[in-house]
């Protein structure tokens, strides 16, 4: 199923894409929300299935509706650093022997088409596709990478907008350079687990004004979403509703030669993850 909640922010409402790809059904007599107690409920989500087989679900008018984050109630959103080989080859350092982590506060979400704010006194702003893993049941300290996927509930576009200075030259972790308001889109659906059979077989792409920057895959990944899972509940337990962002491929602007071709107010992003649907944002100065 793809899941997603629209309307202004704050207020969005539950809804789910049809199968024909372009209607919009209403879950509002069904669930209150999506989120991860709606996911770690096999029965509620089989009811959901069986209300959209049935064609009994009301129409929602989807012609300039705001579409927004997929997910409610975020509970924690865990980063993966440095996870693709192209792009670890790109910025020039060593593959990691450990996933890197690091976080993201849930209030950096917005919607996919939301538009992304320039921090003040920025001139790194950078772009970065990568794949969600939404967690569907509570994992602790995990035995393997089939376990892992087990405690996958769905899958989202994401975009990790960095600010590679605050990130990288103004001391103390990664997180200043990424916790910026508006700095993770997400969306624009939750596609359950169940619909994607293989995540390490997905196309990710991302341009800017109209040109391809990032054309990769998920089967780059160093770590793959089985292993990131069971590797992250070693240190943490992870609850329903909580996301981890996978990493991401080659064509960042950090890794461009210079003058690095860093984001301004006025340009517009556009990204995508085959089978989880597509973002496109335009960026202003915040």
């Amino acid at each position: 199923m793809k899941l997603l909640r629209v309307g202004t922010a704050g207020a969005e409402r539950p809804a789910l894409l049809d199968e024909d790809g372009t209607t919009l059904r209403d879950l509002s007599a069904l669930v209150t929300d999506i989120d991860g107690a709606l996911l770690a409920d096999e029965a509620a989500l089989d009811r959901i299935r069986s209300a959209a087989a049935s064609g009994e679900l009301p129409v929602l008018d989807g012609d300039g509706v705001r579409i927004g984050p997929p997910l409610g109630r975020i509970g924690k959103i865990v980063c993966i650093g440095l996870n693709y080989h192209d792009h670890a080859a790109e910025t020039g350092v060593e593959l990691p022997s450990e996933p890197i982590i690091f976080f993201k506060a849930p209030d950096t979400v917005v919607g996919p088409d939301d538009t992304v704010l320039v921090p003040r006194g920025s001139s790194k702003t950078d772009w970065e596709v990568e794949l969600a893993v939404v967690v569907g049941r509570t994992a602790r300290y995990l035995d393997s990478a089939e376990e892992g996927l087990a405690h996958v509930g769905g899958y989202a576009v994401s975009h990790d907008v960095s600010e590679r200075e605050f990130q990288m030259e103004r001391g103390g972790t990664w997180d200043k350079g990424k916790n910026c308001e508006t700095f993770n889109p997400l969306g624009p659906w939750l596609v359950t687990a169940d619909e994607v059979p293989d995540p390490q077989a997905l196309p990710l792409r991302l341009k800017v004004n109209g040109e391809l920057q990032q054309n990769g895959t998920t089967a780059d990944q160093i770590f793959g979403v089985g292993e990131l899972v069971r590797y992250v509940s070693q240190f943490m337990t992870l609850y329903p509703g909580d996301v981890i962002n996978t990493g991401t491929p080659a064509g960042v602007a950090l890794g461009k030669p210079e003058p690095k071709p860093y984001l301004r107010a006025g340009d517009v992003v556009e990204l995508e993850i085959e089978g989880l649907g597509a973002q496109r944002q335009e960026l202003k100065d915040a």
